[in-house]
């Protein structure tokens, strides 16, 4: 996430004519952060790089959120769709996702695996995995994908359903293995890794997205501004370089106004809220 709000960061400055500064606010998968831009004030100042887990598993995670992703943002635009691979430590030994989950219903009750903090989308597509797979294995939260990954990298934890952005140097370099992508296709920038459908988990998806959100109540015309200073960035050409080399696929040009977000979101919530009940991962 702070990779896609970097490189946007750039276009949107140039766009708007005035600086746009990101800064990383810890805590709560995302939701500390999500929630004072809930608060903010409705004047443009600021808006939030929201996700699936700070605007759609937080819904159904916790059982009193900080907001209601459905009252308390104006919808600006999805930009991105960041696909979450199962990398594992490289000594592990499996070579795809059946040796895996052999391995992990024999091993369960020594395994771990990390995720960038609790409830995010790192933590959830593992759980989802681990319930589609029929294991139970303890889960390690980190504050944020780079540590888990340094665990992953030093074998401390076994592995991780990670943003592919983070996972592909480590791969390329052979310093973890990568077993499956976790929607329902290929991933355009790890094209040769199988997805979990294709290796037998039918139906299965777990995957990340990005998209801005303003306070509710924010006027119309600074809603519209800042959404087109997002489809700008989407259509300049160095940006989706920019995203595709780090492994994040630009969303298309019928997905990226206010309208389709609100509804995607409403979708989504219901998506992943069965998905966290089912998995048995909600929190009190």
């Amino acid at each position: 996430m702070d990779t896609v709000g970097r490189i946007m960061a750039v276009s949107l400055s140039d766009t708007l004519g005035q600086s746009v500064i990101v800064e990383n606010v810890g805590g709560g998968g995302g939701m500390t952060g999500s929630a004072r831009v809930a608060k903010a004030a409705p004047d443009g100042s600021q808006f939030v790089l929201g996700n699936v887990g700070t605007h759609a598993v937080a819904q159904t995670l916790s059982k009193n959120p900080p907001y209601n992703v459905m009252i308390d943002f104006a919808p600006v635009g999805l930009f991105a769709d960041l696909s979450l691979v199962l990398v594992v430590r490289k000594d592990l030994p499996a070579s795809n996702l059946k040796e895996f989950v052999a391995y992990a219903k024999a091993n369960h009750d020594k395994m771990q695996f990390g995720s960038a903090s609790a409830g995010s989308a790192t933590h959830l597509g593992c759980a989802l995995l681990n319930a589609a797979a029929g294991v139970t294995i303890t889960h390690i939260p980190y504050r944020g994908g780079a540590p888990a990954m340094q665990d992953l990298v030093g074998s401390r934890i076994d592995y991780l359903c990670i943003d592919t952005p983070i996972a592909i140097p480590l791969i390329e370099s052979g310093q973890i293995k990568a077993l499956a992508i976790l929607t329902q296709g290929r991933s355009s920038s790890l094209p040769n890794v199988p997805s979990a459908q294709e290796q037998g988990l039918a139906g299965f998806e777990a995957a990340n997205w990005a998209a801005f959100f303003l306070p509710k109540g924010t006027p119309e015309p600074i809603v519209a501004k800042l959404n087109a200073a997002t489809v700008a960035a989407l259509d300049n050409p160095t940006i989706q370089k920019r995203m595709k080399d780090v492994g994040i696929d630009p969303v298309g040009v019928d997905r990226r106004s206010p309208a389709y977000l609100a509804k995607f979101v409403e979708s989504e919530i219901a998506k992943w809220g069965g998905a966290v009940k089912a998995a048995g991962v909600a929190q009190e």
